[in-house]
């Protein structure tokens, strides 16, 4: 039998504490924003090139797995000495046997459907194996389609089959779209991330889905445009990513942004449509309080 047990600390906290911890005993430590699923979620994400400015969210839950033998109070007590004082409260605290613990995190990602494709982890059978079918296990790289976000950008794909064209997804995290695009019938596809993890995960995703294509780091990209480029980031990056992201989108082309707040999407639409040779991006779905944005270059 394994014990797990919960505490929130803040951003300045987060990282010192959660090494703390593993060298107390934690067998792992894994940190999520406090404020997940509610306005005031917060993606951690670096800029083009860059790595995050900061690790961790202004509130955190740590969730913290311990051997059933260990109490975490003392656990808790031995790694923040030196670090945070007074020690921070336990919130809750469960018993997960190890069979449990395969079978609770399986049971977080069923398979998804989403029009004509289907979101599936290896250890699932496919529903409709005669659907368009992307095998996709949860890992260190951002996107296996439970995210609004996600699901916005993979509902137009649906709507909008890129059928021989050339893709760019840009900040390709698992390479869930690119992998999308390429099973929706793309002739050429390329993902990039400033991230060598999620490089790694989706050139993996992308050869066990049989979904051909190119990931590689921003400044190896291939030369030209695209018929589509998606990005499915955040605001700031966005903004700052327009006169890059316009330019890699031909004539007639498209580009697809999500990430964005409904709150948001006047100020992203205006800087994509305010440069020279912009595109005029509308809103094209809403859900949960996020955007998907699109418009062709004319």
């Amino acid at each position: 039998m394994l014990r797990e047990f919960e505490i929130l600390v803040d951003m300045t906290t987060a990282e010192p504490l959660s090494d703390a911890l593993l060298n107390a005993g934690a067998l792992s430590v894994s940190v999520h924003d406090a404020a997940a699923d509610s306005e005031s979620e917060e993606p951690l994400f670096g800029e083009p090139g860059l790595s995050p400015a900061r690790f961790a969210w202004r509130s955190n839950r740590l969730v913290v797995l311990i051997e059933a033998t260990r109490e975490p109070a003392e656990i808790v007590r031995n790694a923040a000495a030196g670090i945070i004082e007074p020690a921070p409260q336990i919130l809750a605290t469960r018993q997960v046997s190890n069979e449990d613990w395969v079978r609770v995190t399986q049971a977080q990602f069923p398979p998804m459907k989403i029009g004509a494709l289907w979101i599936v982890p290896t250890w699932h059978t496919p529903p409709d194996p005669s659907a368009v079918v992307i095998r996709l296990d949860p890992g260190v790289a951002f996107g296996t389609g439970t995210h609004p976000t996600t699901r916005l950008m993979l509902r137009w794909l649906d709507a909008h089959p890129p059928h021989g064209a050339r893709v760019l997804d840009y900040g390709c995290g698992s390479g869930i779209l690119a992998i999308a695009a390429a099973k929706l019938g793309a002739a050429f596809v390329v993902g990039t991330d400033i991230d060598e993890q999620a490089l790694a995960a989706a050139r993996a995703n992308g050869a066990a889905n049989q979904a051909p294509g190119d990931y590689t780091a921003p400044d190896s990209l291939p030369e030209g445009g695209f018929d589509l480029v998606l990005a499915n980031i955040l605001t700031n990056p966005l903004k700052l990513l327009a006169p890059l992201l316009v330019d890699r989108v031909i004539a007639g082309g498209r580009l697809v942004l999500s990430g964005v707040l409904e709150r948001q999407a006047d100020e992203v639409a205006a800087t994509y449509g305010s440069l020279a040779g912009g595109i005029r991006l509308s809103t094209w779905r809403t859900e949960d309080g996020w955007v998907c944005l699109s418009g062709m270059r004319s």
